[in-house]
């Protein structure tokens, strides 16, 4: 088991993996948020650990303005190589735990895929700081599923050869209402779905951090039985459930 440290590099040499085969985050999270805080194009946006840029595509693909935070460089250079293009679009470095940002200046911070490897109770200060008095934070995760044989050969695969973290955070909802007592935590889950091709397949496999970079000639074998078992018309289907929690800053 693997303790939880140095997160910052772990995903330096996955950037153009993680860029190209993670999967996106469903466009009614947006029209979830209008409902639910009633976000509009003008609030202000934070991504905290933003990654490759994912998360704030899907904000900027609807015109709203993201800023994005990331300390990892490979990270970020490949968030801005896709992103500058967009008029809403901030990148600067930091952390969860210290983003830069001023004051009071985010109506919104989403943190997508990322929360389990921020230090929580610093964070949460940290997220409580740049935030409006009436502001929101989003935490997302996509929770890939094994309840197909396909599905179950795959993650059977990644428990196999991976190096396994602990994040007593990630997706826990206890953990979270703990985190962010006294203040309300919503939950809201939508369905994802990611069609990837046989080179897709293994970018996925390897953009996880806890897969050896080198693999053994007999994991890559497995993968590749896997793709070539279960494809249809030379392309596999993942399956997700998207999992949201929204909290407000104050018990709103």
């Amino acid at each position: 088991m693997e303790h939880l440290h140095n997160a910052t590099n772990r995903f330096s040499e996955r950037a153009d993996w993680y860029n190209l085969y993670r999967p996106q985050y469903p466009k009614a999270i947006i029209e979830y948020l209008k409902q639910t805080i009633g976000l509009t194009r003008t609030s202000d946006i934070a991504d905290i650990g933003a990654g490759t840029g994912i998360c704030a595509k899907l904000f900027l693909e609807e015109g709203y303005s993201v800023t994005a935070v990331e300390p990892n460089a490979e990270m970020r250079k490949m968030a801005e190589v896709t992103l500058n293009s967009y008029e809403g679009f901030r990148s600067i470095a930091g952390t969860g735990e210290e983003t830069t940002l001023n004051n009071e200046s985010v109506d919104l911070v989403t943190v997508a895929q990322a929360f389990h490897w921020f230090r929580p109770e610093e964070t949460r200060k940290e997220l409580e700081r740049i935030l409006r008095p009436s502001g929101h934070i989003l935490l997302i995760w996509n929770i890939m599923q094994s309840d197909n044989p396909f599905l179950k050969a795959y993650t059977d695969l990644k428990k196999k050869y991976e190096n396994p973290i602990v994040h007593p955070h990630r997706d826990n909802l206890h953990t979270i209402q703990d985190i962010f007592a006294p203040n309300k935590v919503i939950t809201q889950n939508f369905r994802n779905t990611q069609q990837l091709d046989a080179e897709g397949f293994q970018g996925h496999f390897f953009s996880f951090s806890t897969i050896p970079l080198a693999g053994s000639d007999e994991m890559r074998h497995e993968l590749n039985r896997i793709f070539d078992t279960y494809n249809q018309d030379g392309t596999v289907t993942l399956e997700y459930e998207t999992k949201l929690y929204l909290i407000a800053r104050k018990d709103q």
